[in-house]
């Protein structure tokens, strides 16, 4: 989905600033927001990809007000809720009283894709695209989860290298079936990505599964096949 979640290639949000020796939590209660959401991921049945759906349906303002882990603890709020294992009275019965209510397992609804037929015991899928292919990225606007940027849709890469086989994450996040299929490092020139102002020395790399791309032909190419069929 189109979110403010997706925020590659925004401006406005000023420099990210590197922490120096960074610890794993700033606070306690990181460390327990992070076990607690394990434990509940696995008492709702969901998985990772229904989690990040979770977590970009957060309503925009509460989202940019939000420190990682309150995004973590929203999410499963949501999931929670939606799963049936808790309902949103029991949720509000035990927040603190300086919480908007409004908040609290209050997502954004979201279209679901179309669910995807699995044949059980199905081989692996063979890899569509080999490196040093030149792909397209789709140009998309799902309504549910997508692990496919903004930023590239519609852009001009090349295959650098096949990480294997996946799970599916646009379907795998609403149960919809894992469409398993592989998944490449695809390196996108800067200057496609960014314009002219980028550095031509510079490559942008991202993971994108197969259904993400479509092969890409060059005008000269895509003219010379278009003379050859008429």
């Amino acid at each position: 989905m189109n979110g403010v979640h997706d925020m590659g290639g925004m401006d406005g949000f000023g420099p990210v600033v590197r922490e120096a020796n960074e610890p794993v939590f700033h606070a306690e209660w990181e460390g327990r927001a992070y076990a607690l959401v394990s434990l509940a991921m696995r008492a709702a049945q969901s998985n990772i990809d229904e989690f990040r759906h979770a977590i970009e349906r957060m309503p925009p303002a509460r989202y940019l007000a939000s420190s990682y882990y309150e995004r973590w603890l929203a999410a499963i709020e949501t999931l929670l809720v939606e799963h049936g294992v808790v309902t949103r009275v029991e949720l509000l019965a035990k927040q603190d009283a300086l919480i908007d209510p409004a908040l609290i397992a209050n997502a954004i609804a979201a279209r679901a894709p179309a669910a995807v037929k699995e044949k059980p015991g199905a081989k692996p899928p063979r890899a569509r695209y080999a490196k040093g292919d030149r792909v397209r990225a789709r140009n998309l606007n799902p309504a549910g989860h997508t692990r496919l940027p903004r930023y590239v849709r519609g852009k001009a890469g090349v295959i650098a290298g096949d990480w294997g086989v996946f799970v599916f994450p646009d379907t795998n996040a609403h149960h919809a079936g894992t469409k398993p299929q592989h998944c490449y490092s695809v390196s996108f020139d800067a200057r496609e990505v960014w314009g002219k102002s980028a550095s031509s020395r510079e490559r942008v790399y991202i993971d994108l599964w197969e259904d993400y791309l479509e092969p890409f032909a060059s005008k000269t190419k895509a003219r010379a096949i278009k003379n050859r069929k008429s």
